[in-house]
C-alpha cells in the first residue's frame, strides 16, 4: 500500500467506499416478518419503563417551563445543526441536487435563521429532507435484516443500526463535539437536550399509542412504514406498500385485524376514547 493510502482517514475513506458500493445497487424488499419478537418486546417493556420513570417526566418538565415559540426555536436549531448528517449521507447516495439543497438550507438558516433558532429557509422555499447511513445502505442495496427493538434506542433495524455508530461518528456535530471536548460531562448537554426536545414533541401524539391494542406492533409497523417512506423518496411503489400492509397475501384477512382491535377496545374503553 502507499504512504499517501495510508494518510487517509477513515472519515474520507466512507465517500469511495459509496463509490463502489453504488453501482448497479437496487433497493431490496422490505421485510414483514418479525423473528426476534420476543427479545424486542422485552426491549420495548424496559424502553417503556425507563422512558415512564425518567424521559417523559422530564420532557413533560420542559414543557411546563418552556412555551410553544421557545420549543419550536430549539427544535429548529437541532434539526439545522444535525443537517451536516443529511448533506454527508446525500453525497454517499450520489445525489448531488440533493446534498446542495440541503447546504444551502442549512446556510441559510445558520446565517439569516441566527444559529438555526430560526427557520427561514422554509419560508423561502427548500424543503427539509432526513436522511442518515440507515437510508444509504438500504439505497446501497444492503438487506433490511431483522426488526430490533434497541434498549435506550428504539425501534430499529439490522440494518438501520449502523447508522448509529456511523453518523455520530462521522457527520453529527453534536457527537462530534462532545468526543472532542471534556467540561466534566457538561460536553453531553446539548445531545442531552436534543433528545428532551425529541420526545417533548411525542407528547401531543400519545393518544394514538395508547389507542392500539398492542403498542409494539404499532410502534414496529410505524417504524418500517415511515423508513419505507423515507428511502423511497415519500413514495414507494406501489406493491411494495402492498407487501408492507400484506395485502399481497392470499390469506390476509383485514376483518381479523379489525376484530382484535375491536376486542381490545372492549376491554380498554377508556383508552380507546382518547384522542
Amino acid at each position: 500500500m502507499s504512504s499517501s493510502l495510508r494518510r487517509l482517514h477513515p472519515r474520507r475513506c466512507l465517500p469511495l467506499l459509496a463509490v463502489a458500493l453504488l453501482a448497479g445497487c437496487t433497493i431490496a424488499k422490505p421485510r414483514t416478518d418479525d423473528p426476534l419478537q420476543k427479545y424486542n418486546r422485552d426491549a420495548y417493556q424496559f424502553n417503556d419503563a425507563l422512558d415512564k420513570a425518567v424521559v417523559r417526566p422530564v420532557a413533560v418538565g420542559y414543557r411546563k417551563v418552556t412555551n410553544a415559540p421557545v420549543r419550536r426555536s430549539f427544535s429548529d436549531f437541532f434539526t439545522n445543526i444535525r443537517m451536516p448528517i443529511t448533506v454527508a449521507n446525500d453525497l454517499l447516495q450520489a445525489r448531488p441536487k440533493q446534498a446542495l439543497q440541503s447546504t444551502g438550507r442549512f446556510l441559510v438558516n445558520l446565517t439569516l435563521g441566527i444559529g438555526g433558532f430560526f427557520d427561514p429557509a422554509s419560508q423561502l422555499g427548500i424543503p427539509l429532507e432526513d436522511n442518515d447511513f440507515g437510508i444509504t445502505l438500504a439505497r446501497w442495496g444492503a438487506p433490511e435484516g431483522d426488526f430490533l427493538m434497541l434498549p435506550f434506542f428504539g425501534p430499529s433495524t439490522a440494518r438501520d443500526i449502523w447508522h448509529l455508530p456511523v453518523d455520530s461518528y462521522f457527520f453529527d456535530p453534536l457527537s462530534i463535539y462532545a468526543s472532542n471536548h471534556s467540561y466534566g460531562g457538561l460536553q453531553y448537554l446539548p445531545s442531552a437536550m436534543y433528545l428532551v426536545t425529541l420526545r417533548s414533541r411525542l407528547i401531543d401524539s400519545e393518544g394514538f399509542l395508547q389507542s392500539a391494542y398492542d403498542p409494539y406492533v404499532f410502534i414496529r409497523d410505524a417504524y418500517r412504514q415511515q423508513r419505507l417512506y423515507q428511502i423511497y423518496d415519500g413514495n414507494p411503489p406501489i406493491e411494495i406498500i402492498q407487501q408492507m400492509q400484506g395485502l399481497d397475501n392470499p390469506n390476509f384477512d383485514p376483518e381479523q385485524l379489525l376484530d382484535q382491535q375491536r376486542a381490545w377496545e372492549k376491554k380498554h374503553p377508556g383508552k380507546a376514547n382518547k384522542p
